[in-house]
Parts: structure tokens; sequence; C-alpha cells
């Protein structure tokens, strides 16, 4: 899924932020091929101390190597009946293989003459039906590959000698499956984008010289190959490969076998690069759901994790705030005893205004006593009824009675109960 967003965000990228600095990558930069058919191989290397055959194959090999010249024997066979299911023709002889472990080994297992750049790890001499490998190579992910790249360019060097370069690379690259991969995807949709498709007559000997335009020239040929083949069949291309055995041009082979003009073919063949290289396939294909879906998939995974990220800060606050609680009703416990309610002795909240007996308890919290009734206790203590009452009587006179010779009752402060002061 990860590898699918990036190619999507490579795609969507501008056609013109790819490097034109870079060269090939993948086993391109790694394979290496030898035309010079005046190259003599000599006596077997000194080096070498030993061999493995089987029915089509000879892998010599050195004593560091020979546990993987006997690996290499196992599958190599397999490997070249593959070729044929393609070409529809297997090349004769016995192919040998040099197998050396490390730079020094690779280089001295060469043909004199023939030293391999400095930067490859494995080297064809088509003419002599030689590979040379270096034996790590094989354990690298592209090692395989890189082999079957090098025997492709051996078939077609043994069935004939006149191959275009296009050519050759597309059949190298098509059975070695490297079509399907996503560099060459990218780059025929940057050269379908940019109009930068090469004719292939511009191609059939030389390559070019920018390394982006190289990658191009890569895709573009192994693209067209695999076209001629679903197209036409594996019949079809043993009739190519007849034809240029036989010492027929490749355009005069080419219109023999496939009935039709190079010219054509490559002009059907461009008419639909748009269809399955553009913008087109993006928006109608079922990889852009998936590519889609993969990229809802890291939006979904993002959000949740930002989401969780706030939740874990949120309950990290709420544990610091219960944390300051607590410290600070410590800290209150520890300056003095506290009252059943929660309240120091003495403090003002703690202070209420008592209730007479056989008052009524008044909801709600008690009012605080007013400063305006200081020395209040004292006047209760010496039998004075309310402030008003002790203001109106002498000493000595007695309190006047109601018409009906008893007491009069206030309404608002009964017999024998002070009044509670109101506060203004």
């Amino acid at each position: 899924m990860l590898r699918l967003f990036a190619v999507l965000m490579m795609l969507l990228a501008s056609p013109r932020v790819f490097a034109q600095d870079e060269g090939p990558r993948g086993i391109h930069a790694q394979e290496a091929v030898v035309t010079d058919t005046a190259l003599v191989p000599h006596a077997r290397p000194a080096l070498a101390t030993g061999e493995v055959r089987t029915k089509r194959f000879v892998i010599v090999h050195t004593a560091k190597a020979a546990g993987a010249a006997r690996a290499l024997a196992q599958q190599i066979e397999g490997v070249r009946d593959g070729f044929g299911a393609m070409l529809g023709r297997d090349w004769p002889g016995t192919t040998e293989i040099r197998l050396g472990v490390g730079r020094q080994e690779f280089e001295a297992l060469a043909l004199p003459g023939g030293k391999p750049p400095g930067w490859a790890v494995a080297l064809a001499y088509p003419g002599h039906q030689i590979i040379l490998l270096d034996a790590l190579s094989l354990s690298d992910t592209e090692g395989p590959t890189t082999l079957r790249h090098e025997l492709a360019h051996v078939a077609l060097g043994q069935l004939a000698k006149q191959w275009p370069r296009w050519f050759q690379e597309g059949v190298a690259q098509n059975l070695t499956d490297e079509r399907y991969s996503v560099a060459h995807y990218t780059a025929l949709f940057r050269a379908v984008t940019q109009e930068r498709v090469f004719h292939f007559e511009d191609l059939s000997e030389d390559w070019p010289d920018v390394p982006a335009d190289v990658e191009i020239a890569y895709a573009q040929s192994a693209a067209f190959v695999a076209y001629l083949t679903g197209k036409h069949g594996a019949q079809a291309m043993g009739l190519l490969v007849d034809g240029v055995r036989a010492g027929e041009p490749f355009e005069q082979a080419f219109g023999k076998a496939f009935r039709t003009s190079l010219l054509l073919e490559e002009q059907d063949w461009r008419e639909g690069l748009a269809a399955r290289y553009g913008w087109l396939p993006l928006t109608t294909s079922s990889a852009l759901l998936w590519l889609a879906a993969s990229a809802l998939c890291v939006a979904a995974f993002a959000r949740r994790m930002w989401q969780k990220s706030a939740r874990m800060t949120e309950l990290a606050a709420e544990d610091a705030a219960e944390d300051a609680a607590l410290r600070l009703l410590a800290a209150a416990r520890a300056a003095g005893p506290v009252g059943a309610d929660g309240t120091e002795p003495g403090s003002p909240s703690a202070l209420t205004w008592p209730e007479w007996p056989g008052a009524t308890p008044t909801p709600g919290p008690a009012p605080s006593r007013p400063e305006a009734m200081e020395g209040a206790p004292e006047a209760l203590e010496s039998g004075a009824g309310s402030p008003e009452t002790s203001d109106a009587l002498e000493p000595g006179d007695e309190e006047p009675e109601s018409p009906s010779g008893e007491h009069e009752v206030d309404a608002e402060h009964p017999a024998g109960r002070p009044p509670k002061p109101t506060l203004h």
C-alpha cells in the first residue's frame, strides 16, 4: 500500500521534477555487453578451481564461488526454457558462465581485452557465448534479473548477428519481466506527457546521451516488444529470428514475420500510448481505486493518531488538576483541624446566627451576625426586650395592656422571643 501511494505522488508531480542528471537505475546500471568478436577466449583462468556442468551450461567457478555455482546449476536450465517459449527458438551450443566472488576475482575471470567497467557486476560476451558474474550479485534482490538479462543478450547474439539496439533491450527486459516495474511505467508516463517518445529508427544503433532519455528508451523498447509478442505471438517471433539469422535485413524479416511494416506497427503502438500510460488510465483503471483507498487509509490513520494524542493530553491535564487539588487539601489539613462540614473552627463561614428554642428552621445558609447587633447579648442577659422596647419604657413603668386586658402580642415578634435583627 505504501508503495502504491508513493507511485501516485510521483505520477501526480510535474513531469519536469524528474532529475535529468541521474543515470539508468536497476540492472541497467550494473550490466554490460561486449560485442567485440575479435576477443579470443584463452584457456581456463588460473583462478578457476572447478566447474559444474548441466545439459546446456558449464559453470566455471573459483574456490570461493563453489557453493554459488552448485545453487545456480539447479536453476539455470529452467531459465533457458522460458527464453525459448517467448522467442520461439532456442540458441544452439553450450553457454559458459564464469563465477567469482568479489571485484578482484570478477575481473580476473574476464576475457583478455574485455575488462568489465568499474560499475558492472555482470558482463556478457554474446559472440563467444560467455557470461561473467560476481557471485555476490546473485544474493542481491536484482541478481537473478541481471543474470536473465545477460542470458538474453547471449541468446540473441547466438541466434543472429544484426539486431537493432531497441529490439535487443526490449527482448531482454521482457524475458526478465522488467517491463512490469514502476520505473518503466513512470518513464513512459513522462515520455507521453512530455511528447518525448523516440522513433525506433533512432534507437537502432545509438542510445540517447541524456540519462533521463535513456530510461525512456529502455521503457519504450520493452513496451513495444511486449506489444509485438502479444499481438503476433511466439510463432511470428520465431519467424523473425529465422529471417534475421538467414541474413535478411531486420525490417525485411519483420515484414515477412508480422505481415506488416515496422513503421505501421509503430504508429499503431503510439496511438494507444495515451490510453495505457497517460492520465486516462489513472482515472479509469481499478488501480486508481486502490491508490485512493490507500490514501484514505493513511489519512484515517493520521486522524486517529491525532485524536489519540489529543485525548492523552486531556487526560494528562485532568490528572494534573486532581493532583493539585489533593495537594491543596493536604496543605489545609496540615494547617489545622477541620470541622465536620469541611470548615475550620472560628472561620467566618463557620459562624451562624443561633436559632431560638421553638423557632422554625429557615432553609438555606444562616445569615452572618451583623455588626449593628454588637452588645445585643448583654441586653438580652439583662432581661431587656427588643431595642425599641428598651428605649420606650422607663424603669418602674408597666407595659400598656390591650383593651381585652391581655398583653398585645406582636405578630412579628411572639411573646417571650426577642426579634431577630433585620439587615438593611
